[in-house]
């Protein structure tokens, strides 16, 4: 399904960067130390990716990760695939005319990186997106990187990865965290999700597609709690040969593989 209607005008492309701002708000607040993830993963990009190279930014939401990487990289191309049509609309909306190319594609279909076209990225960035994949989806996508990716390319994974080892006093200070941001946010005027979408979808060229977007998320299961010992040794069964965290805060974790 092609969810542009038309290329966007000026204006247009000015609200979306404002609706992404926003959505980076709505999002921080969810996330105490969100650009610190965002700052790690660019310097491993500055140093893994050669000039001219590729990133694939996946499950990308409306792309703030290739929007950073384009502001710091101009020469690096990024391919944002996601299969929510509202967030693709508005990513393509707001980033007309940079680098990234936005692809509609499912991960949970075992076909998804055809909408690649064939090409190998040096790179692969995800940020709170992967933990809504089952275990067995998640563990073929890894494999699908695995194979995707050249000799010396990397994945990196920021995520919630909870604490599920019946270490309490760990999870308790970790939910604390959460509750702390939420609330201080929050009375910033950080919107929640629920808000945030509400006001984008009221915009007629994403409004239109919320029908797709709920039959394509109608029969989806509730996200699973996978633990970081997951993500670690489903990397390596799908050949990384270095996996481990690069940063960590209470239970969020950048998790670095390199092929």
């Amino acid at each position: 399904m092609t969810t542009t209607t038309t290329t966007p005008t000026a204006a247009e492309t000015e609200q979306a960067l404002a609706l992404l701002a926003s959505w980076d708000t709505q999002q921080a607040a969810y996330i105490t130390h969100r650009e610190q993830r965002f700052a790690v993963m660019l310097d491993v990009v500055d140093h893994v990716v050669p000039r001219g190279g590729v990133v694939l930014d996946l499950a990308s939401g409306p792309g703030s990760i290739s929007q950073r990487i384009t502001a710091r990289r101009p020469d690096v191309t990024c391919i944002a695939v996601d299969y929510d049509p509202v967030l693709l609309e508005l990513g393509r909306t707001a980033l007309a005319g940079q680098p990234v190319r936005f692809v509609d594609a499912d991960l949970w279909d075992r076909d998804w990186t055809a909408g690649l076209n064939g090409v190998v990225p040096d790179a692969v960035l995800s940020s709170t997106a992967l933990h809504w994949l089952p275990s067995d989806v998640l563990s073929r996508v890894y494999n699908d990187l695995g194979s995707l990716l050249a000799p010396g390319g990397v994945v990196m994974n920021a995520d919630h990865l909870r604490h599920l080892d019946g270490r309490t006093l760990f999870a308790e200070l970790s939910a604390l965290d959460d509750e702390r941001t939420q609330q201080t946010d929050r009375a910033a005027g950080a919107l929640d999700w629920d808000q945030w979408f509400a006001e984008v979808t009221a915009i007629e060229r994403y409004g239109r597609l919320v029908g797709e977007r709920e039959r394509r998320f109608e029969h989806r299961p509730p996200n699973p709690e996978l633990s970081l010992d997951f993500h670690v040794a489903a990397l390596e069964v799908a050949g990384f040969a270095e996996v481990g965290p690069v940063w960590q805060y209470l239970d969020d974790f950048v998790v670095l593989a390199r092929r």
